[in-house]
This record gives structure tokens, sequence and C-alpha cells, in this order.
């Protein structure tokens, strides 16, 4: 198996449809093969049922269905870990970044790199709709407190849903992680760091969803995430180099 995309879903019965025929759709069209892991986060609406109906149609669409919510970050961990792409791609099922963006990403993979992340901030980027000022302050700030509080320095955008891993990679850096909310990403590129693999901004489109379920609350939280990833840093949980 070549790739393997995971849509980690919480309530998405409205827009996960939608998503899941779009990667399809463009998936068909690539030489290797591949498949869709929809991973259901104790969902309260019908979102399990909207994968379920679709998997005729969409013959390599899976689906992980958790009876209860667990958080973004500890389903992507566990899509990931259970995907059996060589390469392994977690993206947004508000389809924020098309699909066809991993075609940006794949090509680091050969040059050596382990983790290839889509960055809405490095130059080739393109940003449809772009968010409120407030908004882009606030990822800005949130930014600043990545680069300070975990040492991902000159990693420009941590927060863009769409990442993919090697499977060795995966294999190796998920089941140290431990955060299982919105800091998972920062988590996942400090672990990374720390035990040696190479990591690669990649610009991608990106299209603005006015529905965005990131709230200051939510930002704050994540604020206080990133003091734990510090911590565990320095006090050795995630491990040594391999």
């Amino acid at each position: 198996m070549h790739l393997s995309v995971i849509v980690p879903a919480y309530n998405e019965e409205k827009r996960l449809a939608k998503t899941l025929i779009e990667i399809d759709k463009y998936l068909k069209t690539q030489k290797y093969d591949y498949e869709i892991v929809v991973v259901n986060d104790g969902s309260k609406d019908k979102t399990a049922q909207v994968a379920k109906d679709l998997q005729p149609k969409i013959a390599n669409l899976n689906l992980i269905d958790n009876k209860e919510n667990h958080g973004k970050g500890w389903v992507v961990r566990q899509g990931m870990l259970e995907a059996k792409g060589e390469f392994r791609l977690f993206t947004d099922a508000d389809n924020s970044t098309p699909i066809n963006q991993v075609e940006n990403l794949l090509p680091y993979f050969r040059q050596g790199f382990e983790i290839v992340i889509g960055s809405r901030d490095v130059r080739g980027a393109k940003i449809i709709n772009p968010q409120p000022w407030h908004r882009r302050l606030m990822g800005e700030i949130f930014n600043l407190m990545v680069q300070m509080i975990v040492g991902l320095w000159g990693i420009w955008d941590t927060q863009c849903g769409f990442k993919a891993l090697s499977r060795e990679a995966a294999e190796n850096i998920l089941p140290r992680c431990q955060i299982n909310r919105w800091a998972f990403d920062p988590e996942i590129l400090a672990v990374g760091k720390r035990i040696g693999y190479k990591i690669k901004e990649a610009p991608v489109v990106w299209i603005n969803d006015l529905d965005s379920r990131v709230k200051m609350r939510s930002t704050i939280k994540m604020a206080l995430d990133l003091v734990k990833i510090r911590f565990n840093l320095i006090s050795g949980k995630y491990g040594k180099k391999i």
C-alpha cells in the first residue's frame, strides 16, 4: 500500500461525504494504490453512518468507529497506526486543504525527509478566503509560543491539518505521543525532531472554513499543552533518539 489518507471526524455528517468523494475521485486517477481511513471520534450525529453508506461506492474506504470521544490527537494516532500505507497523511474532514496537494508533499520523502507537513506560511502557499485579522493574529502568537516553548524553530505553520509521515516515522513517533486534543500537532513534530527525523514544510493551497471550531478557549488549552510538551521533553518522557 503506497498511501493511506486518515480523516479524523467528530460530528461531521454534513461535510464528510463530499470530502470522501473528492478524495477518492482524485486518488483514483493516480498510479499508486491507496486507502482512506475515517476515524469517528465518538460523534453524536450520523458521521459513522455517512462513512458506512459510502463504503459500497468507495471500495478502499475503512471506518474506525469509536463510540466515545477521545480527542483529535488520539484518533489521528489511532488511524495513522492502524493504516497500512508506506506514507500516511492525515487531513481534515472539512477538506480545507484539497487532496491534490499531497503531490506537493510526497516528493520530499524521496529527498530523505520522514515528516512532511503542509504549510500556509512558506513561499508558494496559497490561502483562499483568509481568516479574519484577529484569528491570524492568534495564529501568529501561537506559532511564536510553539517555537519558543517547544523548540520548533524555523517551522512556521504547525497547525495546518495536512501532514504526512513515512510508515517508519509514524510507528516510531506516534506511540510516544500523549497529547489527545488540539496541541497534538506540535507534539508530533517535537517528538519527531527529538528522535532525529528530518521535517519539511511544503506549500499548500488552504481554503478557510468559516465553520472553524477552534475557539479562544481552545487556544488557551493548546498553550497549556505546549507547557506539558516542554516538560515531557525535559523529563525524557518521549524517550531517546533511535
